[in-house]
């Protein structure tokens, strides 16, 4: 289990929501950003590290910043606490080992019965044509 990233790696900004709200919403910042750089912290091991930024490479900007944006309510602080929890979510997903495939093989008798419903199918088309007319 990785350790968890203590808090004081983030970084918050608050800016103002778009959207409906009226006079509130020009006056208030409430939309959070959630900044965390990935390549940089230490609260992550070289593996963490290599697994993370293949799982959310896309998510990652060029110098490895992963940012999360939260605006969902007209409080600050409960959009930093949803922000917090996607993050932590987001991170703890992409660092589970991936399950190792293990290679199976299908049973005799779905081969019959795939090779069974061919021939089926094509007498059934098969009866479907014209025969060859004779001239």
């Amino acid at each position: 289990m990785p350790a968890p990233i203590p808090l004081s790696e983030l970084t918050f900004h608050a800016t103002r929501s778009g959207g409906p709200g009226g006079q509130h919403v020009n006056t208030s910042s409430t939309r959070i950003e959630l900044w965390w750089n990935a390549l940089a912290s230490p609260s992550l091991t070289d593996e963490e590290r290599r697994s993370l930024t293949a799982a959310l490479g896309h998510r990652l900007d060029g110098d490895g910043w992963l940012r999360i944006v939260s605006a969902a309510t007209r409080s600050q602080l409960k959009n930093r606490e949803a922000a917090v929890a996607r993050f932590q979510r987001l991170v703890a997903d992409a660092l589970v080992p991936p399950k190792r495939r293990r290679k199976t093989k299908p049973p005799r008798s779905a081969a019959e019965r795939r090779l069974k419903e061919k021939k089926r199918r094509s007498a059934t088309k098969a009866k479907r044509r014209q025969p060859p007319s004779e001239e």
